[in-house]
């Protein structure tokens, strides 16, 4: 399975970037309710991110689920840990925990 290129693809993006945001659509323009909910938070949090649209590539979408073993997108990395999904993303904010992490990461 570590033979799949597009894990070498994901993973030089999780290592080039502090915190990656694989998600539906982009963050200026969010193509499901989850991934704008994630945007929105992170933006609310003011962090930089990059966005990965797995919406231009099937073999992409395909392939972070496998990557994280996580079924769902947006899929949310921070420097270089898999966090979760939106309802992950969401309790943590919810709780102060991601602002504790990406404050530490910043």
């Amino acid at each position: 399975m570590s033979d799949n290129p597009i894990f070498k693809t994901i993973q030089d993006e999780i290592d080039n970037n502090n915190i990656v945001l694989f998600m539906k659509g982009n963050a200026k323009f969010p193509q499901c309710g989850f991934s704008a909910l994630v945007v929105s938070v992170l933006q609310k949090l003011e962090v930089n991110f990059k966005d990965i649209n797995v919406l231009l590539d099937p073999e992409l979408r395909e392939g972070i689920k496998q990557f994280s073993d996580w079924p769902t997108i947006p899929q949310l990395y921070v420097n270089g840990e898999f966090i979760g999904g939106c309802d992950i993303i969401k309790e943590m904010y919810e709780e102060g925990e991601l602002q504790s992490l990406l404050k530490a990461e910043a």
